[in-house]
């Protein structure tokens, strides 16, 4: 499934129209076992520049999808929901709240020339959401470090911070998704919901709660019809 960021005139600035839209196609991915990755693009030279702060402070500057359900719910959240794998295509600068779908893809491939930006202390205000999604990815220090720093750095930098995982002008995109083509969905989709629920476990229970998942996997007909064809 492809998910294409489309609002180019505002740097594609999220709002909370765009964050029930992305929710309502994720929903849809985690349904379908014929979906094994979901692709994140952007139109236009910005992959995302974040929250658009007035059509949040403002409701009568969004324009509601009638066709879904709107939700009062969190970007970070809707990344955090998706249990398929994810890439992001990252040819644009990724600016503010746009981390939040970064450090919420399994796998993101940029253009060398992208650069980075939390730019939020200069408005006076702290990147708090972010700070949950990039925890996921670097330790508390770095992620401090990185919300006190307001400029631009460079792509190489993010794949340092863990952010990037390779460069388009490196990697072929279109070999990479061909070794999601015959992976099981369900397994996947239990693998993803296992690693989402695993920091609430007690260390000692992790073992027997991930043996629990792995139980309630080898049970099910997806896998029994697996094994019965390989013989």
């Amino acid at each position: 499934m492809e998910v294409t960021l489309a609002r180019p005139e505002k740097r594609n600035a999220f709002t909370p129209t765009m964050v029930n839209e992305i929710a309502h196609a994720f929903q849809d991915a985690n349904q379908d076992d014929s979906i094994k990755v979901v692709m994140l693009k952007a139109e236009g030279p910005v992959f995302c520049a974040g929250m658009d702060l007035k059509a949040f402070q403002n409701a009568d500057l969004d324009i509601p999808n009638p066709h879904i359900e709107n939700k009062d719910i969190s970007l970070g959240e809707v990344f955090a929901n998706l249990h398929k794998p994810s890439i992001a295509i990252v040819r644009g600068n990724v600016i503010a709240g746009a981390f939040l779908m970064i450090a919420g893809c399994t796998y993101v491939f940029c253009s060398e020339n992208v650069q980075f930006r939390l730019p939020e202390l200069n408005l006076g205000i702290f990147p708090f959401q972010v700070m949950a999604s990039l925890m996921r990815v670097m330790s508390e220090k770095k992620m401090l470090q990185l919300c006190l720093h307001t400029d631009y750095f460079s792509a190489r930098k993010a794949q340092e911070y863990g952010l990037v995982d390779g460069f388009l002008e490196e990697v072929d995109v279109e070999f990479f998704l061909t070794g999601f083509k015959d992976i099981s969905s369900s397994a996947v989709v239990a693998g993803f919901k296992a690693a989402r629920e695993l920091p609430s476990v007690a260390s000692e229970k992790r073992y027997s709660f991930l043996l629990k998942k792995l139980y309630e996997l080898k049970s099910s007909e997806d896998v029994k019809k697996r094994i019965f064809e390989k013989g």
